[in-house]
C-alpha cells in the first residue's frame, strides 16, 4: 500500500516547477489561473523570483501549493495515473492544503485564496526579527524537551520531523539562549532562514484571522483519507479538518508520529509530491525499510506510470 505525502515549507526554490510549465499546457493553465485569482503574478515569483520574494511566507505557502497541486493534477490528467488509489494523503504543515485540495476536498482557488492569507497572517503574527526557528540536528526529541524545560527556555518544539530532526520555535532571544546551552553540550544545530516562529503560541494573532477566515471556506469530503499533522488521527469529516487546519497554526508538526502511523497501518511506499525531497530524506531516516519516491519531474512521472502498481 502507498500513501501521497505534500512538502511545506523550506521546500522552495527559484525555478521549480518551470519545466512541468513549459512543455505541458495543463500545467500552465494552472499557473495562470493562480495569477488571476490572486490578482498578481505568482508564477512570475516562482519561476524568476527573486528568491527574497518566494521566500516571504504569504507568497511561500501558495507557491508551494500551486507546484504540488500541478504536478498533482499533470500525474492524473496527463498520465493517466490515479493516486487516488493511495490509502493516505498527507501534508507537512501547509502540505495537508495541498493533500485536501488534491483530494478534492478544497477547490483550487480557494486554496489559493486562504494561503494567501494564511502566509500574511504568519508573517505578521509577530514583528519582523523578533522570531525565529531553530533545526536541532541528531537528539531524539524526549532529550531536547527536558532541555528546554530544565533550562527555562521559552522554545517551543514545532517540528518534530525525524528521530534525528526536530525545529525549535521562540523569540530570538530565547532561541540564542538554548542555542548556547545546545553549544555547551556538542549538539549540532541550524538557525533556519524563516520570517517567524511558526508552529507555537506566539502565533495566536495567526490563529485568530484563519478561524475567521476559514469559517466561510466550503470543504466537502475528499476521495482520500488525511493523516492529520495535529492529532495523527484520519480524518474525513469536513467539519473535524476545518478545526484541526485552525489548531495547526500553533500545533506541533508531529511528522514523525505521522509517518509511523500510516507504516503500522500497512503503508510500504511513499510517493512525494511537490518540490524538492525534503520528506522523502525524512521517511529514510524514519524507516529504511519504507519505499519512497519524489516526483517533481516529467522523468520522475514516467517512472512511475511504468510501475505496475499504478
Amino acid at each position: 500500500m502507498f500513501s501521497v505525502i505534500f512538502p511545506g515549507q523550506g521546500s522552495q526554490i527559484v525555478g521549480m516547477g518551470r519545466d512541468l510549465y513549459t512543455k505541458f499546457d495543463i500545467v500552465k493553465r494552472l499557473f495562470n489561473q493562480a495569477d488571476e485569482t490572486l490578482n498578481f503574478s505568482l508564477s512570475k515569483i516562482i519561476l524568476e523570483g527573486p528568491k527574497e520574494e518566494l521566500n516571504q511566507t504569504e507568497n511561500t505557502q501558495p507557491a508551494i501549493f500551486l507546484v504540488g497541486y500541478s504536478i498533482f493534477s499533470l500525474i492524473k490528467n496527463e498520465f493517466g495515473v490515479d493516486l487516488h488509489k493511495a490509502k493516505f494523503f498527507a501534508g507537512h504543515s501547509v502540505g495537508e492544503y495541498t493533500a485536501l485540495a488534491s483530494s478534492g476536498a478544497i477547490s483550487f482557488q480557494d486554496t489559493l485564496k486562504v494561503l494567501k492569507v494564511r502566509g500574511n497572517a504568519m508573517q505578521s503574527s509577530t514583528p519582523r526579527g523578533e522570531g525565529g526557528m531553530l533545526a536541532i540536528l541528531g537528539k531524539e526529541i524526549s532529550l531536547i524537551e527536558n532541555l528546554i524545560k530544565e533550562k527555562k527556555h521559552k522554545c517551543y518544539i514545532a517540528n518534530d520531523n525525524s528521530s534525528s530532526q526536530l525545529v525549535v520555535s521562540g523569540k530570538i532571544n530565547d532561541i540564542q539562549n538554548l542555542q548556547d546551552d545546545l553549544k555547551k553540550d556538542g549538539i549540532k544545530n541550524i538557525l533556519l532562514p524563516v520570517s517567524g516562529p511558526f508552529h507555537c503560541e506566539l502565533m495566536s494573532k495567526a490563529t485568530s484571522i484563519m478561524e475567521k477566515e476559514l469559517e466561510n471556506l466550503l470543504i466537502n469530503e475528499g476521495k482520500n483519507t488525511l493523516i492529520s499533522n495535529v492529532t495523527v488521527e484520519e480524518v474525513n469529516n469536513p467539519n473535524k479538518i476545518k478545526d484541526l487546519l485552525i489548531k495547526q497554526i500553533e500545533s506541533r508538526v508531529r511528522w514523525r508520529e505521522c509517518v509511523n502511523y500510516m507504516i503500522e497501518k500497512d503503508v510500504n511506499q511513499f510517493i512525494e509530491i511537490g518540490p524538492g525531497k525534503i520528506l522523502s530524506s525524512l521517511i529514510k531516516r524514519i524507516n529504511k525499510n519504507v519505499k519512497v519516491d519524489a516526483i517533481n519531474s516529467e522523468e520522475d512521472i514516467n517512472i512511475l506510470k511504468n510501475n505496475d502498481k499504478f
